[in-house]
Order: C-alpha cells, then sequence, then structure tokens
C-alpha cells in the first residue's frame, strides 16, 4: 500500500446507538460529517457530539482522520494500512466508508498518538504542523 494523504476534521464526534426500528431523529443530522447505518439489529448514528441529547447511549469525544481524495473500488489494503499501525500503538478505531473514500475514528485523547503512528508508518497530513 502506498503512502496516503490524511487529515484530520475539526469536529468532536459521538458514536449512538438506537434500536433497529427507530425513526432517524433530527440530531443524527447535524455537522460535516455524519454517518447513519441502520442494520437489523441497531440503528448507529455517528454525529456532532453537542448535538446528541441526554439519556441517548453514545461513545463520545471521537475525532475523524480521513484518506483524501477518491479511492477505487479495486483498491486493497486501505483500512489495513491504517488500522494495523494504529492497532500496534493501542489506538481503537471506529471506521466507516463512503462511495469515495475511508475514515477512522480514534478517541480524542489519542489522537495525537494516532497521528504519530500513522505518520511513522509512512502516511502524511499535509497542511498539519509538525
Amino acid at each position: 500500500m502506498q503512502a496516503l494523504a490524511l487529515s484530520v476534521l475539526p469536529e468532536s464526534l459521538a458514536v449512538c446507538r438506537l434500536e433497529a426500528a427507530a425513526q432517524i431523529p433530527a440530531w443524527a443530522h447535524t455537522g460535516a460529517f455524519r454517518a447513519v447505518i441502520r442494520t437489523p439489529t441497531e440503528l448507529s448514528i455517528v454525529c456532532r457530539e453537542d448535538s446528541v441529547p441526554a439519556g441517548i447511549p453514545a461513545s463520545r469525544g471521537w475525532r475523524a482522520i480521513a484518506v483524501a481524495g477518491t479511492l477505487d473500488f479495486a483498491l486493497t489494503g486501505v483500512l489495513a494500512s491504517l488500522a494495523s499501525p494504529l492497532a500496534a500503538a493501542g489506538v481503537s478505531i471506529f471506521a466507516v466508508s463512503t462511495y469515495d473514500t475511508d475514515y477512522v475514528l480514534v478517541k480524542k485523547d489519542t489522537l495525537d498518538r494516532a497521528v504519530e503512528a500513522l505518520s511513522a508508518a509512512g502516511h502524511h497530513f499535509p497542511g498539519l504542523a509538525p
């Protein structure tokens, strides 16, 4: 896998869980980065942390690291090239993929360690001060 250009998105995010049959709430549509995933067993929502009402089961304090550009569907190993060095550094991730690219969410208290591990693995963060 070649080195990837990465960026850290500015928002603090939450990963929430609702019942599978729940309606998608209005607060799920907040922020520049958001994801709604429905499965037969749950409704997962990733959105701006400060939008999640009290009492909603949520893991708060996540930051998103984005792979820059559009990835070809034939490309293999992208998530592995991110997940492996993060795992070796003891950084837990929550992965989100879109049609165009991939994102890994890391807890904000591990963000510096994540950037260091990914940089040491050969990836780079254009525009991020060293």
